[in-house]
């Protein structure tokens, strides 16, 4: 058994914290950059959709560079080139500049979520890798849940002119647009991620030996995988899964501001904070239920809980809507562990090359916001955000046609097995 470094963990949680803090700000953003730069929805939605279809360009390279390079140097240059687009975007604050910093940002957290993983697992040692990544999925949804809280707090010190929060704040409202508040994050961003940089260099990592799950694989063994009709049902549902998860946060604070009249930096951002809230508490729930129950009984439930929910919130009134789309998270906590582990435990090799098709997959988070916006410019956002039911109508059958080799363990199980 391998000694935990502790202080490496530490490190690596950190890195989970400030890619969520990165990745699910859009949500309470959108309303702010459509009002900023007059945009459709439409055009609102191609901001996702550059961030995520960063994962479909530089998810499988990104493998491949772990296996050339050292994790130091993968990390840190995947700090860097989120710093440039941070950086970028918060000089020059422009709609355009924002979909190329966004994507920019996309393609250094894709290298991240690669790089990351087997690191974690030596860091910390292979008995106790299950643990640590699911504190670091604790990690990484507490990040979610304070992002759109930094927002409201950022936002709500520098608009209107009135200054307060100390020197952060001071500062921030010299070099921020007064009439765009919201753009201080991307300073902050910038600030952060030249920060993480200058940590990884600084910190002697450990050396990563990949084990054979965790490696890229030739471009021809990806070819052959992509052949197979299993690996692309599950590569759609997880497209599915994302583009629900996306598709629901990128656009809750501007249906509650559209059809509610609830402040998008106040009642809005709140919203999408609980949303990423409740995806981590419904974790702990979902440890929980799979221990008890096969996985794809619990998917089944799960979609089945997130349709009726989502009915709720696009139907119901002011008061059910901002309970319902955070509910919507809690629904959606298990879907994707589900999905991806089902994924996996339905072939019997090239797990590395598989799971690099599944992260792929990610660019679902880019395409289903941008045709929900494109159907809100067309007959409104309530209708356009309708397309959400057939993502959940996949995943939902899933649960039923999934056959994989190995079904997960509960404690019935063990006890047949023992007995």
């Amino acid at each position: 058994m391998s000694k935990a470094n502790y202080p490496i963990v530490g490190l690596v949680f950190l890195i989970f914290f400030v890619i969520s803090l990165l990745t699910n700000i859009l949500g309470p953003l959108i309303p702010d950059i459509i009002r900023s730069f007059s945009l459709s929805l439409g055009l609102a939605g191609f901001l996702p959709f550059s961030f995520f279809v960063a994962y479909g360009v530089m998810s499988i390279p990104s493998g491949m560079l772990v296996e050339r390079y050292r994790a130091k140097a993968v990390i840190a240059a995947a700090f860097g080139v989120a710093f440039a687009g941070s950086l970028a975007f918060a000089l020059l604050p422009r709609f355009g500049v924002g979909l190329a910093s966004l994507f920019l940002i996309g393609i250094g957290m894709a290298m991240l979520q690669v790089a990351i993983n087997p690191l974690l697992r030596v860091a910390g040692g292979e008995q106790h890798f299950a643990f640590n990544s699911v504190m670091a999925q604790l990690v990484f949804g507490l990040a979610s849940f304070i992002s759109p809280q930094i927002y409201s707090y950022l936002v709500g010190r520098l608009s209107g002119g009135s200054v307060g929060g100390g020197a952060l704040v001071a500062t921030l409202a010299r070099i921020v647009p007064a009439e765009l508040p919201w753009v201080s994050l991307y300073w902050v961003f910038a600030a952060t991620t030249l920060l993480m940089c200058a940590v990884v260099l600084a910190v002697r990592l450990p050396r990563v030996e990949l084990k054979e799950e965790e490696r890229a694989g030739a471009w021809a063994t990806h070819a052959a995988l992509l052949e197979d009709r299993m690996v692309l049902l599950y590569a759609l549902g997880i497209f599915c899964y994302v583009g629900f998860e996306q598709g629901t946060a990128n656009w809750i604070s501007q249906f509650l501001h559209t059809y509610h009249g609830m402040d998008p930096q106040t009642a809005g951002a709140d919203a999408v904070s609980w949303f990423w809230g409740l995806m981590t508490a419904g974790c702990l729930l979902g440890l929980l239920l799979l221990k008890l129950m096969d996985s794809r009984k619990v998917l089944i439930g799960a979609a089945s809980l997130a349709i009726v929910t989502l009915g709720f919130a696009l139907f119901g009134s002011a008061p059910v809507a901002r309970v319902a789309f955070p509910a919507l998270g809690f629904c959606a906590s298990v879907m994707w562990s589900i999905i991806f582990s089902l994924a996996l435990n339905s072939v019997d090799k090239h797990h590395g090359s598989f799971s690099g098709i599944l992260c792929t997959a990610i660019t679902g988070g880019a395409v289903v916001p941008l045709v929900v916006g494109w159907l809100g410019d067309l007959f409104g956002l309530r209708q356009g955000m309708l397309f959400l039911y057939l993502t959940l109508g996949y995943i939902l059958g899933i649960g039923f046609w999934a056959r994989p080799l190995i079904n997960n363990a509960t404690l019935s199980f063990k006890t047949k097995e023992a007995a």
